[in-house]
């Protein structure tokens, strides 16, 4: 009994230096990322790899835009549509999240998420889209890393350059080209807001802007203004 506690003791030593180290690996990131452009993304990694099935030679379409080049109709309109608390909170929405658990106990189902920018950008950065508790816990620590880190310009920056807009398509200057054939710096009101509804699910959208879709993006761009952006 003495020697099988010692080794079960030692286990659990190894695994809580193991989860130290990993969130070290994580903070330097997240410091490195404060300064310099993400070559990548843990969702990159993912469709990359889900398109090189089909065709080996895939190739993801990203290439980073300094804030002060993406149009303020978008960092209006996401604001909008994902996260309009975003410059007042502290990296959690918690009255957005107790209103997501009362609408999914209310459907039976998972039918909303109350994740703000903040918590994406986490997810998008190091995690993958699989639902389960421990990726929650570590989308938490990543978040409070980069909210204390980071200020809500360089936040707002990052996610989005590297969200993803499309099937292979990151970022929004990727985004502004596919879709509209300009810049993300000449984003008008009404693209703007098209393409900040998309994001729930825009390898979906990307082939599907329902009407419904579009209805939505046009409440959203009537929200737009009231936006306060970093």
């Amino acid at each position: 009994m003495t020697r099988v506690w010692h080794w079960t003791r030692r286990a659990l030593v190894a695994l809580v230096l193991l989860f130290v180290a990993y969130q070290v690996w994580l903070l330097g990131h997240v410091l490195w990322w404060k300064w310099n452009p993400p070559s990548g993304t843990s969702f990159m990694s993912l469709r990359l790899d889900e398109l090189a099935a089909d065709k080996p030679d895939a190739e993801l379409h990203y290439r980073w835009v300094p804030y002060e080049r993406i149009s303020i109709h978008l960092k209006r309109a996401v604001v909008a549509a994902e996260d309009d608390k975003f410059v007042d909170h502290e990296g959690f929405d918690w009255e957005g999240i107790q209103k997501a658990i009362e609408k999914n106990q209310k459907k039976g189902k998972p039918v909303a998420g109350g994740s703000t920018i903040s918590q994406q950008l986490a997810k998008n950065l190091f995690l993958s889209p699989a639902r389960s508790y421990f990726r929650k816990v570590e989308e938490a620590i990543i978040t409070v890393m980069i909210e204390t880190l980071w200020d809500k310009r360089r936040i707002l920056e990052v996610y989005l350059n590297v969200v993803e807009w499309g099937n292979g398509i990151f970022g929004c200057e990727a985004a502004a080209q596919r879709y509209f054939r300009i810049p993300a710096a000449q984003l008008a009101p009404n693209q703007a807001a098209r393409l900040a509804v998309m994001l729930p699910n825009p390898r979906k959208y990307e082939k599907n802007f329902s009407p419904r879709l579009a209805a939505h993006a046009a409440r959203i761009q009537g929200r737009m203004q009231y936006s306060d952006v970093p």
